[in-house]
């Protein structure tokens, strides 16, 4: 088994309803295929660049899933035989380009933390200083007073 991502453009329907019914067929075939569904992330409405086919926009969907390698050319075979699928494009996930940008991902984590607690340092110094500089000025008020 190996993963997969699969970009689907669906013709542009008017309401969401429709566009889960044609992810649903989506995921239906992959699974038909003896295939597991990972995830199923729309990506939005958009217009294309030129009129393709009568059509200028469409839904795009990606789809991760999981299949045997021998089954993603009748998989491709079946949505182009498919009426609501306007495109479909899929690519192999490289497994090391994946652990390479969680690392990645990982590591500005830890940056973002590390930068979070030096500002938050900072102002507790700051305030420090404002609070010393507050208790100064009214001992040195205090002091005037009695003189």
């Amino acid at each position: 088994m190996k993963k997969y991502d699969g970009l689907f453009i669906f013709v542009t329907v008017a309401k969401d309803e429709a566009l889960d019914t044609q992810i649903e067929k989506a995921s239906a075939e992959i699974t038909r295929l003896s295939g597991t569904v990972l995830s199923v992330e729309p990506l939005g409405k958009k217009n294309f660049a030129r009129t393709m086919q009568k059509h200028d926009s469409g839904a795009y969907v990606k789809i991760r899933f999981e299949m045997d390698p021998a089954q993603v050319a009748p998989l491709m075979a079946r949505y182009q035989l498919l009426e609501d699928f306007f495109r479909v494009q899929i690519l192999t996930v490289d497994e090391r380009r994946e652990a390479i940008i969680a690392k990645q991902v990982e590591q500005e984590k830890i940056r973002e933390a590390a930068r979070a607690a030096a500002m938050a340092a900072k102002l507790a110094e700051r305030e420090q200083q404002e609070a010393e500089a507050a208790a100064a000025a009214t001992a040195e008020d205090v002091t005037e007073e009695m003189e």
